[in-house]
């Protein structure tokens, strides 16, 4: 059986927000998706995740919830970190970290899909082995779901190229977040699992990863500390399609998607986000 399978890059903010709320049930019918997967780690004012926006990205139609090293930023979502079953934190941070590091989902076809998160090590806040890591959850979830899924969560391109080649043959997909700017090396490797080293961020393209060029140049310029704001406008999503044949568990396909709008949205964040708690910082 071929499922469908959709993969968001970063949600940045309202805008990266508003246009899952105006674009993804749509797509997700001509596409004839099965299940959506989204990187969530900034969509709370480009920082963090909120219970209020972890429910409507659900509503949107978003199944399973990825984050990154910004996990814990809003500290509120710690609660929905430790209940809910379909939102993931990195799986090789601390073992007594909230959260979990795998989450399943049961498409309505049949088949269960998997995802984890991972965080990478170069240029990062410290983190467990995530080569290692992955070893030791890969026999249960293989028991647990038909399809996995892993989000790698890295800066680097080399550390996510060698995860790449580290999982082909053992899951299904591994793309890669964080970096905000999409890749064009998306490829099946010869084991049989789709690739891409960034899948590109959701929110608004006319800005620096998300966020307004003139607070970004003028920190960059000064060295001083500038509140980053959200951008406006210009809003596009990006994500991946991959295609997975739930009986051999291979990629057939993956193709890059860009979903654009017009979304003339002055508001940097609006009562869900709260207001911007950090300076210098993507």
């Amino acid at each position: 059986m071929k499922l469908n399978i959709l993969c968001i890059g970063d949600i940045v903010g309202r805008p990266g927000r508003r246009i899952l709320a105006d674009k993804l049930k749509l797509l997700v019918k001509e596409l004839n998706i099965d299940c959506v997967i989204a990187n969530a780690e900034n969509a709370a004012g480009g920082s963090g995740l909120t219970p209020q926006i972890y429910a409507k990205l659900l509503r949107y139609g978003v199944n399973l919830i990825t984050l990154g090293d910004h996990t814990y930023r809003k500290r509120d979502i710690i609660q929905t970190l430790e209940t809910a079953d379909n939102i993931v934190r990195p799986a090789n941070l601390s073992e007594q970290a909230a959260g979990r590091g795998v989450a399943v989902y049961k498409t309505g076809k049949g088949p269960t899909v998997a995802v984890v998160a991972l965080i990478g090590r170069l240029f990062m806040k410290p983190a467990d082995c995530p080569y290692n890591a992955i070893d030791k959850i890969l026999p249960r979830i293989q028991q647990q779901a038909d399809i996995i899924f892993v989000d790698f969560h890295a800066e680097a391109t080399s550390e996510k190229i060698a995860m790449g080649y580290h999982l082909d043959g053992r899951v299904s997909c591994c793309f890669g977040t964080h970096t905000h700017v999409v890749t064009a090396d998306e490829a099946i490797l010869p084991k049989g699992t789709a690739y891409i080293t960034d899948i590109g961020m959701t929110g608004p393209a006319n800005s620096v990863l998300g966020r307004g060029t003139e607070s970004v140049l003028k920190s960059f310029r000064t060295q001083m500390p500038v509140p980053f704001e959200i951008a406006s406008g210009d809003v596009k999503m990006n994500a991946i399609l991959v295609s997975v044949d739930s009986n051999s568990k291979k990629a057939e396909h993956i193709k890059r998607i860009k979903i654009t709008t017009e979304l003339q949205d002055s508001a940097s964040y609006d009562s869900d986000d709260g207001k911007p708690e950090h300076f210098n910082n993507f």
